[in-house]
Order: structure tokens, then C-alpha cells, then sequence
């Protein structure tokens, strides 16, 4: 049975239609909310709660407390944070085995402890027997808190616990009932491996330019289109998912019967009243106030005696310095067998199927410890070293190929090229030498980190736009590369016809856009 929400009405149709969320389509394939502060994001959480309070259990995981309010329509448990983490857990256990729909107010906590407190409730709701695997909708309201892209002023361990617990409720929390439902402000603080569980989207206003670039990728719409999100007015947002549409579809979202605790401020005029009357409004004390004591000041300690360690080190550093051994000159063989080192630690690392879209920095870390590892002489290769034979590495080129004056032409011709287009136009050339059919598109995606075709095909287009490659397609439809510049071209070949490699990941890259 197909159960509708009504979040609102289609504004694109005539006459307004009605945007139906199937309910239990949402169940299976979740939601992603994003859009700046004020674009109305928790106005439609409110909306879809409100709307759902008495087909399915909802859980409300809320860290400014705007939420509360629907316990007095709705019959929802407000849960208070400030409890031990253990309770917390044992709380969210009863939650699904009594079937109450809660909020988790964490008003008041720091960010650290709210982490914790999301977490351990998370937790208590991803653990619970089977028997209790009921259906849940579980809201998490400004998720970029709960699963940040990058580590931030809370501890190590608090982000990973959090972050933790975010990942198992998009990805494995469907087995389990559990329908994650998560909104932010920005999709770039957002961690992408949350972001990318989610089907659905509704993609309100947003300015900067990099969200709105994620946004367009997610909606499968072309770069160009992504100035739209800046003119969305507050409460109209794009939606696009199994459960709202399968095109995108602006929609406004519907009128809600509760409302925040905070609201929206108005101004209000200053009182009128006196000069002097103000000074003594805020230097005498009321007649309820309490008088604090002044304290005195104390003077500062005298500093610490120094340590036995402390001198102990003071004393070594007068001792000169002893002389640096000389190091042993390189020779060619040694160059040679360290060029051939590097690039077998390189290999290695491609090899894993996951490799091809973790970022340059990530690799590079991987890279610098392995060569520890294998002590390898010299000094370090530098990132911008390192780029560079990433991407010939990327371009599956052999160690024969790599040593013809042929191929030193197509390196030093991408040498000045953009860093995002010197590994796809490396591919490129490495096919056309070969005389090769021409890489498919999820070939070349991978080659510049991404499992999404449309991005591939989006960097050919930018490429012949400036002139560096000419595309043209034989007689049975199949893509044929020209670089003009080295006067070299591919073969034939079906841009479809790329399959992921056996042992990578089974996730869906979302970004992709067919």
C-alpha cells in the first residue's frame, strides 16, 4: 500500500500541484536536506513530521531544542541530554522495543557532548533486538555537526564515535528499520560517505559556490543550472528521489500546525527613557539582585624551579653539533632503482579498487608512509611531484611505454595542463599511442577520482571547448579521441562500456548522473 505525505505543492505545475513523499518508499532509500540558515530546512522537517506523527515512529535527534514542541500536539517524549551516555543508550533501547516516538533535545551541551550523547543514542537504536526492528524515521537536524567532513575542535575520538554511529544509520540502519532522515546547512561539511547513502534530496537556498556545485551533481543537473539555488526563496526547495520525483521538481513546502520555541526574531522598538536613568539601569544593582563579593586578586605564582630534565636538556644543547655523516652520492643505478621503487609503491596503492577516488592528500599520506616503510633513500617526493606521477600511474602505462621519447612528449605537454585534466588527458594518450579503443567514461571518471560518467563526460567537453582533444564518432556510434597536438588518435570505443573492477566498493557514487 503506497502511503502519500502531503509536503506541499508542485510549483512548477499548473495550478499547483500536490508533492507527494511515498512514506514507505522513504523507508528504504532516505532523505538528504540541505540549505543555508533561514532557506527553511527545519520548517520541513516539521512539515513531514507533522505530517507522518501517526503512520510511523519518529525519533528527533535535536541540538537546539526547536523541536520540543511537538510533544504538546503530537504526543512525542521530550528525552533530555543531560543524562550519562549509558542511559541515554538504554533509553533509545525502550524506544524502539515500546514503539514512542521521542526528542533527543540537546540544548544546553557543548558540541563534544552533544556528539557523545548522539552517538550513544544512535547507538541504542541501531543495536536493539530484532524482534523490536520496527519502522522508524530517525531526523537528525543540523547533521554536519553529528558527521563533519574534516576534524574539527572536538576530540578524535568524540568525531570518530560520532561520525560512527551517522555512517550505520544511513548505511546499514534500513535492515534495521531505521530511515535516516539528516539536514545541513552545507553539503561540503557534510561527511561524503553519510551524504552519499541517501536517494532523496531536497535541495533548498544556498550561495556558496562549491554547495551549490555538489547540489547540481546530486540532482544530476549541469553545473550551469547550480545558479538556481542562489533565487530559491525561504520554504522552496528541489526535490528529486524514488520517494518525491524522478526528474527534479520545485516544490514549496505546505503550512505546519506547531512552531519552533526560538521563531523568527522582529524588531522591536527600544524603550524610550532617560540618559541618566539608563546609567543607573545597568550600573546599580536591582533590589532582587545579589551582591557577589569582590574576590580579591591574588598575585601570580613565582614560576616553577626547573626540572632535572629541563637542565639536563639545557646542557645538551650547549654541546655542539655533532657533523652530519656525508651521504653517499647518488649514482644512476641508485636513481634508477629508486624511480623503480616509487613506482611499485605506487602501483600497490592503486591497486586497491578504492584508490581511484580517495583525495590526492589521502594518497599522499599513504604514499609518504609506505616509502618509511620500504626506506627508501633521498629526500621525500613533494606534492606537486607526487601529482604528477600519480597520474601517469593512473594512465596504465607500462614501464616500456614510459621510457619512449613518444610518451615524454605527451608528459610534457600535460605537464601544462590543469592538475584535474592531466590524468584523463595522460589516459587518453596512452590509448591513442597504443592505438587503442577509446577508455569509456567510467574509465576516465576514475581516472580523475570520481565514479560518476557525467563528470567524465563534462571534462571531455571542457577539453574540446579549449582545444586539446576532438571527438568524433564513427559510423556505429562509437567514440573516437584526436590530440591534435601530438597527432595522435584512439581507436573506436563505446563510451558505456566500462564495468567496475571485481572487489570495489558495492556503494552507489550518487554524484553520477548517467
Amino acid at each position: 500500500m503506497k502511503v502519500g505525505i502531503d509536503m506541499g505543492q508542485v510549483s512548477s505545475a499548473p495550478g499547483g500541484g500536490s508533492a507527494l513523499l511515498d512514506l514507505e518508499e522513504l523507508l528504504a532509500t532516505r532523505l538528504l536536506v540541505q540549505g543555508n540558515s533561514g532557506s527553511g530546512k527545519s520548517h520541513l522537517l516539521r512539515r513531514l513530521l507533522e505530517q507522518s506523527a501517526s503512520l510511523v515512529q519518529q525519533a528527533i535527534i535535536d541540538p537546539e531544542g526547536d523541536f520540543v514542541t511537538l510533544a504538546d500536539k503530537f504526543g512525542h517524549v521530550v528525552v533530555d541530554a543531560s543524562r550519562s551516555e549509558g542511559d541515554i543508550q538504554r533509553i533509545a533501547a525502550r524506544v524502539r522495543q515500546h514503539r514512542v516516538s521521542v526528542v533527543l533535545s540537546l540544548e544546553g551541551l557543548d558540541a563534544e557532548a552533544q556528539m557523545r550523547c548522539a552517538a550513544a543514542f544512535l547507538g541504542g537504536l541501531f543495536d536493539a533486538d530484532r524482534d523490536y526492528w520496527y519502522p522508524m524515521l530517525v531526523v537528525v537536524d543540523e547533521a554536519q555537526l553529528f558527521a563533519p567532513a574534516a576534524a574539527g575542535d572536538v576530540s578524535d575520538e568524540a568525531r570518530k564515535v560520532s561520525l560512527g554511529a551517522m555512517t550505520n544509520l544511513m548505511c546499514r540502519g534500513r535492515k534495521r528499520g531505521l530511515a535516516g532522515i539528516i539536514a545541513t546547512q552545507r553539503l561540503a561539511k557534510l561527511a561524503k560517505n553519510v551524504a552519499a547513502e541517501a536517494s532523496n534530496f531536497l535541495m533548498g537556498r544556498t550561495f556558496l559556490d562549491i554547495d551549490m556545485a555538489r547540489a547540481a551533481d546530486l540532482l544530476g543537473m549541469e553545473r550551469r543550472q547550480a545558479e538556481m539555488f542562489r533565487d530559491l526563496e525561504r520554504g522552496h526547495f528541489v526535490a528529486l528521489g524514488p520517494a518525491l520525483s524522478r526528474r527534479p521538481v520545485p516544490i514549496r513546502i505546505g503550512t505546519v500546525e506547531t512552531s519552533a520555541r526560538s521563531g523568527s526574531f522582529k524588531l522591536v522598538p527600544l524603550p524610550e527613557q532617560p540618559k541618566e536613568e539608563a546609567r543607573d539601569l545597568i550600573f546599580k544593582p536591582g533590589e532582587d539582585e545579589p551582591v557577589r563579593p569582590v574576590m580579591p586578586r591574588r598575585a601570580p605564582p613565582p614560576p616553577p624551579a626547573p626540572s632535572t630534565n629541563d637542565l639536563l636538556a639545557q646542557l645538551a644543547r650547549t654541546r655542539p653539533a655533532a657533523a652530519p655523516e656525508p651521504e653517499a652520492e647518488a649514482t644512476e643505478e641508485s636513481k634508477a632503482e629508486r624511480d623503480a621503487t616509487l613506482d611499485a609503491i605506487l602501483r600497490e596503492i592503486l591497486d586497491d579498487p578504492e584508490a581511484a577516488f580517495r583525495t590526492v592528500a589521502v594518497l599522499y599520506q599513504d604514499f609518504l608512509v609506505r616509502c618509511r616503510i620500504r626506506r627508501v633513500a633521498g629526500e621525500p617526493l613533494s606534492l606537486p611531484a607526487f601529482r604528477r606521477r600519480l597520474a601517469v600511474a593512473r594512465a596504465g602505462v607500462d614501464t616500456a611505454t614510459a621510457e619512449g621519447t613518444e610518451w615524454d612528449r605527451a608528459v610534457a605537454f600535460a605537464a601544462d595542463l590543469a592538475e584535474d585534466i592531466q590524468g584523463v588527458f595522460l589516459l587518453l594518450a596512452r590509448a591513442a599511442m597504443e592505438g587503442s579503443a577509446c577508455p569509456p567514461d567510467g574509465e576516465i571518471a576514475r581516472a580523475c577520482g570520481s565514479r560518476s560518467p557525467g563528470r567524465a563526460r563534462r571534462l571531455i567537453a571542457y577539453m574540446e571547448s579549449r582545444g586539446i582533444v576532438v571527438t568524433r564518432n564513427d559510423p556505429r556510434g562509437l567514440r573516437i579521441i584526436a590530440l591534435p597536438d601530438l597527432g595522435w588518435e584512439t581507436g573506436p570505443g563505446d563510451p558505456n562500456a566500462f564495468e567496475e573492477p571485481v572487489g570495489s566498493s558495492d556503494n552507489r557514487d550518487l554524484f553520477a548522473v548517467g
